[in-house]
């Protein structure tokens, strides 16, 4: 039997989750939270077998959590989220997440996504496979960088990216200032113009 923690912030998703999985006679879902630290907890008291991990929630986010359950734990960890950009993706998989599956994937891929995590097997989905493969042989940013800088490019503050990422305003300057250097520019506009031109970061609507 193959033991699952659910981690999401939305109880509905949680409940639909919970009614794939267990409708499944090797599968059953041994606790659930809506937090990266009630993860963390949890997953060190229960040790399952995969972590279902959301992105993005209250306090710490999922691939923040993904590592310390990772270095704690000899769970598997899959990431279920909406989000694919491809920092979000770079973070997760850097973190040490198994799988990654996007929240509109069908039921039966997500169950065997599960088990072949439960295997130690890697699972990403197609759309994250292709964005995963583009970021990795792209030169020049961090994934945290480009992240960063992403968040500069739709007009966030250093104080609002620190609060996105849960970091210090010193950590955000800090790899701001890594990015001027990379890209031999002096300001966040003239970052974003060449990271943009230099196909660093995506095309902004």
């Amino acid at each position: 039997m193959i033991r699952v923690l659910l981690t999401d912030d939305h109880p509905v998703v949680r409940f639909g989750l919970r009614t794939i999985l267990e409708a499944q006679e090797d599968l059953t879902v041994v606790g659930e939270c809506g937090s990266g630290e009630e993860a963390i907890e949890l997953a060190t008291s229960l040790t399952p077998d995969v972590v279902l991990m959301d992105l993005k929630m209250p306090g710490m986010d999922g691939a923040t959590a993904t590592a310390e359950i990772i270095t704690r734990t000899p769970s598997r960890v899959v990431v279920l989220t909406t989000f694919d950009t491809d920092g979000d993706i770079l973070r997760a998989i850097e973190a040490g997440a198994t799988a990654y599956l996007l929240k509109d994937a069908p039921s039966d891929e997500l169950v065997e996504a599960v088990r072949a995590a439960a295997r130690g097997e890697t699972v990403l989905a197609s759309p994250v496979a292709t964005k995963l493969v583009s970021a990795v042989q792209r030169p020049g940013l961090s994934a945290r960088e480009a992240e960063v800088l992403g968040f500069v490019a739709r007009g966030l503050s250093n104080i609002a990216i620190s609060h996105e990422l849960n970091v210090s305003e010193a950590t955000v300057k800090s790899h701001l200032l890594h990015v001027f250097a990379k890209l031999d520019v002096n300001d966040r506009t003239a970052a974003v113009t060449v990271a943009l031109r230099r196909g660093w970061l995506p095309q902004l609507p």
